[in-house]
């Protein structure tokens, strides 16, 4: 969701993907908004008297009256100037050219705006005195401020972000403006224990939260950068080697934030699924949502896809009546609002995905619901499905006629779905902290985006990786909906982090047509398709962590999330499970301690056993669609 890297102004929003109209900017034909938009500037009051700066942006033309589109921010809504403008308007150009009164805003305690910030503030609880405020508070407040002070509006507003800014939308729609008559949250978070940017079932993911809170988390006063951004620097361009010789979590603080990042301070203190996070969540407050919404999420998603896949089933539950619409395509984070996405990394999908949802989506959606104009007739869920790289349309997610079955790990690293018959095996290896398992071949100090699809081979090659794969499939396979990783596993340890990988094993004959080039070998690549982490101290409760007792067998469910996919005929299905995966992971010492704490001589090797008998099968449950 947060990842910054720092550059010039535009180029580190376009890089983070957190200020999407910024990303939109870089990919687009410049569409020259001061010609036909006439920009100001505003202090709007919230209940509690706070004022947040906030930039409009209002049509020249006055023959019609226009719709309200509103985006806040934690990530600036520059540039500040009067004279200058943004070179893009709303979600995409489509937007700015038909007309729209675009409101940008800084959220409370960030950039020009008063007040203090806090990351992922939680909503206050019911019934809110008059002066109480949350993120829901002052979007309700700004939406009445722009009603009464902005002239020839229509009445409706609409409200869209990704990432953090997603989450302000989804703030927006609990106990929402009666105005408020679309939303697109848009790769928002929703729990940060248990499935978004700072933990995944309870493993903390330091690369990514180290850097999110250096950027955007300082306090002010600690701050060295009149932009109100932090500057840090690695001194590396190694993110392995930087976390690595960092050592414990708890060296952090003591290293480089020095108390100058209170939320840091606040994760330390918290290492278990408890109220401070329980309130964090902004599934329990999704009741009673009445306006259309469209939850847009992308499969390679690095920061955010547990969340918008949450939010969506979650208002499915308890509204199932509501316009809850569910868009799915081949994207990095936030890869929807800019470019063709017409590929990822190495992989091509085909069709310019992206722009496809911009034009044939996003833009109708909210023109019908804003301006009344046509009706896209929309499904349910439009998803695509990589591998066969083509864009389905579904009346349920995932769809009613998938078939539940079990991938079956076997002896000699075969994969299968015929259930194992033998009453004893088990594959083993040695997890040492000391020699982690890297989360990618890529030498760089932040996650970046395109390891969600990166080639596997250089983890298949490691002894300390567990591989298993089927024959080459005699026909496609598609799957569609959640993956359900369910293994039997023992360690020698008292705790132990189990990460399992389903990846796509191209033919050898592959050609070499890779995005990045020819001298990219193709033949034989290993596809990322799903990967997620599971802490052993958390298999029975994320409130209450339990150590696991030596050589004990447990079984460990957990899920990979959601896929739409089609292993093609003459592919390989493969599975990889490993304990280590660094540093998106941070190491786990394989003792049962609190890890924020830890200290170096906690951290031991251990011997890790998955087991693949009659009586203790581990597998993976697969949603598989009918053959056509």
């Amino acid at each position: 969701m947060f990842a910054m890297l720092r550059r010039c102004h535009w180029l580190l929003l376009a890089a983070c993907l957190m200020l999407i109209p910024g990303s939109t900017v870089l990919a687009q034909e410049e569409f020259k908004t001061q010609e036909h938009y006439i920009k100001s500037s505003h202090m709007i009051p919230m209940r509690d008297g706070v004022k947040l700066f906030t930039i409009i942006y209002k049509p020249k033309r006055l023959d019609q009256k226009h719709p309200i589109m509103l985006f806040r921010t934690p990530y600036s809504i520059g540039p500040y100037e009067p004279d200058r403008f943004r070179r893009s308007l709303g979600p995409s150009q489509p937007f700015a050219e038909d007309g729209y009164i675009f409101v940008y805003q800084d959220v409370r305690g960030k950039f020009k705006s008063e007040g203090q910030f806090d990351v992922m503030k939680p909503l206050r609880s019911k019934p809110k005195g008059p002066r109480d405020t949350d993120e829901s508070t002052d979007t309700y407040d700004t939406i009445e401020w722009c009603l009464k002070n902005l002239k020839n509006h229509n009445g409706r507003v609409g409200q869209w972000g990704i990432s953090y800014p997603g989450w302000q939308t989804v703030m927006g729609m609990i106990d929402a403006h009666p105005a408020l008559k679309a939303s697109s949250p848009q790769a928002s978070p929703a729990d940060m224990f248990i499935g978004d940017d700072f933990h995944h079932n309870g493993a903390f993911r330091l690369m990514y939260t180290f850097h999110w809170l250096a950027f955007n988390a300082a306090t002010r006063s600690g701050l060295q950068d009149k932009r109100d951004r932090p500057v840090f620097s690695y001194g590396t361009p190694d993110g392995y080697e930087f976390f690595f010789d960092l050592g414990p979590v708890a060296n952090v603080n003591k290293r480089y934030f020095k108390n100058r990042v209170p939320t840091w301070n606040d994760y330390m203190q918290h290492g278990s699924y408890d109220d401070y996070w329980k309130k964090r969540n902004a599934l329990s407050y999704l009741k009673g949502i009445k306006h259309p919404v469209l939850n847009v999420a992308g499969w390679f998603d690095a920061e955010d896809f547990y969340g918008p896949m949450e939010i969506y089933y979650t208002i499915e539950r308890e509204t199932p009546k509501n316009q809850n619409l569910l868009v799915v395509g081949p994207w990095r984070h936030g890869g929807w609002a800019f470019g063709k996405g017409d590929s990822l990394g190495d992989i091509r999908f085909d069709s310019n995905t992206a722009e496809t949802y911009r034009q044939q989506i996003e833009f109708p959606f909210f023109q019908h619901h804003l301006k009344g104009k046509g009706d896209p007739e929309l499904p349910e869920a439009i998803v695509f499905e990589t591998g066969s790289n083509r864009w389905n349309r579904f009346d349920d997610w995932p769809p009613k006629n998938v078939v539940p079955r079990n991938l079956y790990l076997r002896e000699g690293q075969r994969l299968s779905f015929t259930a194992p018959t033998k009453k004893q095996g088990f594959d083993s290896f040695l997890s040492d902290p000391q020699k982690p398992v890297p989360f990618s071949a890529e030498i760089r100090n932040t996650q970046g985006h395109t390891w969600m699809i990166e080639d596997q081979r250089f983890a298949a090659r490691r002894p300390d990786v567990l591989v298993y794969e089927t024959e080459p499939l005699e026909e496609d396979l598609a799957i569609a909906g959640p993956i359900i990783a369910s293994i039997q596993v023992s360690t020698t340890g008292t705790d132990a982090d189990w990460i399992v990988k389903l990846i796509d094993v191209f033919p050898a004959d592959t050609p070499n047509d890779s995005p990045r080039g020819e001298q990219v070998q193709m033949g034989g690549f290993q596809m990322l398709l799903a990967g997620e982490v599971f802490r052993s101290k958390f298999r029975n409760s994320f409130e209450k962590a339990e150590a696991v007792v030596p050589g004990e067998i447990n079984q460990i469910e957990f899920d990979l999330r959601d896929k739409h996919h089609c292993f093609l005929k003459g592919h390989k299905i493969m599975v990889q499970i490993q304990s280590s995966w660094f540093p998106v992971i941070g190491r786990n010492p394989q003792k049962f301690v609190d890890i924020y704490h830890a200290e170096e001589k906690d951290f031991q090797s251990a011997t890790q056993r998955v087991y693949r008998s009659q009586a203790k099968a581990s597998h993976l449950k697969l949603q598989v669609l009918p053959a056509k």
